[in-house]
């Protein structure tokens, strides 16, 4: 295994589902940005890697003394990273956060590697520079939603899909109307009510733009049309995405909310990892819900659908003036309101834009033109 992003989120779960099962996973290189040098000294001691790739020199010079003279070799920067994951290995699993993950994804695939994807952003803004890459299953998804469809998947053939149903907990502000969103505070955007995640996919989901992106990288994964995708409200996270066939059977994917069950999944695809997850007590009562998306309220998705439409360099639009907008609301520039208005304000230039050849440049490009778009926008909102 290779882990890209070891200090986030899903980095850290994998490395934990990786020690309790040292006979079978062995981490053959980190790659981590460097903001938490501790952290990463710690897993280069737990798990032994060969190599280990960081974002910034004074990150490497961090990494070299907590480690003394047991450091492993340590490479720097963005290229390092990239060289990293198309390095020999049976899987990489790319947890890196936003559009940095694009350069190791298309890197994985050329090397013929197993990629188990956390990281929806790249395939979101590489769109057919990442599926025209890959070998058939080639990517195996990690994030919970598409680890479910990937099994419900297994219940019939291709063709006899109708659609694919995502399920959305609707976050901590289910329920509101848009008036009421107005005031939201970061502190309340950042209380999900069933996951622990990093601030961004937090905030993501609270806003259902990270539904938006998972909308976009089924859609691509799977090969299905935007149309052929409903997005449905499952507040306790139990059922994590449902596939419809053309008979009418729905086959859902449940389980308690846990990403140690997607990832174990996704580094042993195909085969499932014994002891995961945790199974449910069927002694317990328990009730499962449902209810359709709100999309006043939350137009997240309906923007999501018009960007994967329009394709091209739409997408990174999309995902670069979001991230960029959290950040702007987390620092008490903008509104909770003003991040999907002002990333629908950057869409709607990136739509209307002449049109460029895609390429990974250009899709680049285009993420640093959103952020930038987007920043300038947010500098005058309040």
């Amino acid at each position: 295994m290779i882990i890209l992003g070891s200090t986030g989120s899903i980095g850290t779960q994998a490395l934990g589902v990786i020690a309790a099962r040292r006979e079978q996973f062995r981490v053959a290189g980190l790659a981590a940005g460097g903001a938490n040098p501790a952290l990463l000294a710690d897993q280069v001691r737990a798990f032994s890697p060969d190599r280990v790739a960081v974002a910034t020199d004074s990150a490497a010079a961090d990494l070299r003394a907590a480690l003394g003279s047991g450091a492993p070799a340590i490479s720097v920067g963005a290229e390092a990273v990239e060289e990293l994951a198309g390095s020999p290995c049976d899987v990489v699993l790319n947890a890196i956060t936003g559009a940095a993950g694009l350069r190791p994804t298309l890197a994985t695939l050329r090397a013929g590697t197993t990629l188990a994807l956390a990281n929806k952003e790249s395939l979101v803004i590489g769109g057919r520079l990442v599926t025209e890459a890959a070998a058939p299953g080639q990517i195996v998804p990690v994030d919970s939603e598409h680890s479910a469809i990937a099994q419900a998947l297994r219940a019939g053939r291709r063709d006899e899909v109708r659609r694919i149903i995502l399920t959305a907990s609707g976050g901590p502000f289910r329920g509101r109307r848009r008036d009421e969103l107005a005031s939201v505070t970061p502190e309340q955007a950042l209380a999900h009510p069933t996951w622990t995640m990093g601030r961004v996919i937090t905030i993501n989901s609270a806003t259902l733009v990270n539904k938006g992106l998972e909308l976009l990288e089924a859609a691509l994964l799977y090969r299905v049309d935007l149309d052929d995708i409903t997005v449905v409200v499952h507040p306790t996270s139990d059922v994590h995405s449902m596939v419809e066939f053309s008979d009418g059977s729905t086959i859902a994917q449940c389980s308690p909310p846990d990403m140690a069950l997607p990832i174990a999944l996704a580094l042993g695809w195909p085969d499932r990892v014994e002891g995961a997850g945790r199974p449910y007590d069927w002694s317990v009562p328990r009730s499962w819900s449902f209810e359709p998306l709100d999309d006043e309220a939350f137009p997240a998705v309906t923007l999501a659908r018009r960007a994967g439409r329009a394709g091209g360099i739409v997408p990174a639009a999309y995902n670069a003036a979001n991230e960029e907008c959290v950040d702007a609301f987390c620092a008490g520039r903008i509104g909770f309101l003003d991040i999907v208005d002002t990333v629908a304000a950057v869409v709607a230039e990136a739509i209307a834009a002449p049109p460029e050849p895609f390429s990974v440049e250009s899709v680049l490009a285009a993420d640093g033109w959103a952020r930038t778009r987007a920043h300038e926008l947010t500098g005058v909102l309040r």
